[in-house]
């Protein structure tokens, strides 16, 4: 019979994303917070940065009466704090906390962190005070949450921290209110970024690494402390994938005690039926006219659209690997269809393309010229561009006779960045096909992303997401699944290259009724990694961490 599950009466959750949209822990968390604020309703309570005293931060509705008696005492303890909703689903309470005031302590608190857990904070530069500063205070606003409401060893509360930029407080709480219960979530280990980052093989021989080593070698001794020191003394650590887990085991000394998949919730997909078949024309659509447009092509909606999207990290997104399989496609004899592809990978972007904008608003019949066929908007440096560059490199110029034309778009699709004026998801609906072959990915948001659109993709099982899916139930790895998972190592680029190549091939040769079929599956695989099924695993560590707090004496 299996065991009952500790559950937590109070859960906190701290994150430099928090009501801050700058990368896939946003994801993580706001896509989560409605399945947690359904089971515990306001006893759900996020934690982040204050930047935005001077301005209106759109992710978070301040309330005055919300909390007032406790953010009124909290004033008194030297925080300064601002409570409200952040208007995500489930609209959990947020508390954002102005961080700036503790900069003055920071000697101290280093010096406390280095007597009572070994962190070395002497090689600190860059975002790492900013970080620890308000990973600090976060840990003070939990603190005086729990004193001020009179919580005891009775209430089981949960601190959980995010990323080595909240560790400090998951470490100052073990020792303020050590009946708190702390989990540490390391979604990459920065050490284990930073060897992929720097052009060192990773994979084939991370047992031959050594993390201490490797901090000092590439000069990330500070966070690498931190983190590390972190995931020895919490009560239950935990990372996102199993790959990360054995980057953590072996850099980090310390394997996962839960390895917490990232789910999430499919509540921005349109519904099936004639509101998403509308939204996929519309974002066809759009994405045809504007690449006619620039390349004074007629493609017509016949054409397979491929994309790839995320941060442009070159080598750890694949991006290099994108660009190399299209230039393979465009060679491949086989290839009897047009192949339309885009780059969606914000750059040092300067502008929209002035004379693309004129062409896009041109009346009927009016012809006017366009000059690089292959980026939307303008660049700062485009001469230093990798993108470009490589594309340079390759002969890749969107000629008239290039069955595969490359279009860049360098900019954050908000739906203001003056030619798509579309939001990513609303371009994302519309392509055929996605490719994400990563290098270094320990989850993977965007295979997700793409799956629950019913748009198939390409992946790597150096991806979290592309090792969970190879452990579905699935006949065979072929795109026809509707994620064909690429072998990746250290070595085997050309290889890899020409798996995405014959992959997207054999995508161009389905019939209709084939890639109905495979739309489907790719749909499938997605209502795989609803939260409502990968809850569990924190529920796991939220009885891991428990258990070790009541034990503490």
């Amino acid at each position: 019979m299996p065991k009952k599950l500790f559950a937590p009466d109070y859960i906190f959750e701290a994150s430099w994303e928090v009501c801050n949209k700058v990368g896939g822990i946003y994801t993580v968390l706001s896509t989560r917070a409605k399945t947690l604020q359904d089971r515990m309703p306001d006893k759900v309570i996020f934690i982040g940065p204050d930047f935005w005293t001077d301005s209106k931060n759109p992710l978070f509705k301040e309330s005055k009466s919300l909390l007032s008696a406790w953010r009124k005492q909290a004033q008194t303890e030297g925080l300064t704090i601002r409570v409200g909703r952040w208007m995500i689903p489930g609209e959990p309470i947020a508390v954002l906390v102005d961080f700036h005031p503790f900069f003055e302590q920071k000697d101290e608190i280093y010096a406390w962190a280095w007597d009572n857990y070994q962190v070395d904070s002497l090689h600190a530069y860059g975002d790492y005070d900013e970080a620890s500063m308000f990973s600090y205070a976060a840990g003070k606003v939990v603190e005086s949450y729990y004193h001020f409401f009179g919580l005891t060893a009775r209430d089981k509360v949960i601190y959980q921290a995010h990323e080595w930029m909240t560790c400090l407080g998951a470490l100052y709480l073990q020792k303020a209110c050590p009946r708190i219960a702390t989990i540490f979530t390391t979604h990459a280990t920065s050490i284990g970024r930073s060897i992929a980052g720097n052009q060192k093989p990773l994979y084939d021989y991370l047992n031959g690494y050594n993390g201490d080593q490797m901090a000092a070698e590439l000069n990330m001794q500070s966070k690498h402390s931190i983190e590390k020191q972190t995931a020895h003394y919490v009560d239950c650590f935990t990372t996102v994938s199993d790959i990360t887990d054995r980057e953590c085991a072996q850099l980090l000394e310390k394997p996962a005690d839960v390895v917490l998949m990232n789910g999430f919730e499919n509540d921005f997909v349109p519904t099936q039926g004639k509101e998403f078949d509308t939204a996929r024309k519309k974002a066809r659509k759009k994405l045809l006219t504007v690449a006619n447009a620039l390349m004074g092509t007629n493609l017509k909606d016949d054409t397979v659209i491929v994309s790839i999207g995320g941060r442009y990290e070159y080598k750890n997104k694949g991006i290099d690997m994108f660009v190399d399989a299209m230039n393979r496609l465009r060679h491949d004899a086989r290839l009897n269809k047009t192949v339309l592809a885009f780059v969606l990978v914000p750059a040092w972007v300067k502008e929209p393309r002035t004379d693309l904008q004129r062409k896009l608003t041109a009346k009927n019949g009016e012809s006017l010229p366009c000059g690089d066929p292959r980026i939307t908007h303008n660049l700062h440096h485009p001469d230093t561009d990798m993108v470009l560059g490589q594309m340079n490199w390759l002969g890749m110029h969107n000629h008239p006779f290039d069955p595969v034309k490359l279009i860049f778009v360098p900019c954050y699709l908000d739906g203001k960045d003056g030619i798509f004026n579309m939001h990513y998801y609303d371009l994302l609906i519309g392509m055929d096909l996605c490719v994400y072959p990563s290098y270094y990915e320990p989850w993977g948001y965007t295979p997700l992303e793409s799956v629950a659109f019913h748009v198939p993709c390409v992946t790597t099982d150096l991806a979290g997401f592309g090792l969970w899916t190879n452990t579905l139930n699935r006949e065979e790895d072929h795109i026809r699944d509707g994620v064909r998972v690429v072998h990746r190592t250290d070595n085997n680029f050309d290889r890899a290259a020409d798996d995405i190549c014959d992959a997207v091939l054999s995508f161009t040769q389905m019939d209709a009724t084939e890639v109905a079929q495979t739309r489907k599956n790719a749909a499938h695989v997605a209502e795989q990694a609803l939260w409502k099924h990968f809850i569990k695993y924190y529920d796991q560590a939220y009885d891991f961490a428990l258990r070790k707090a009541m034990a503490r004496k």
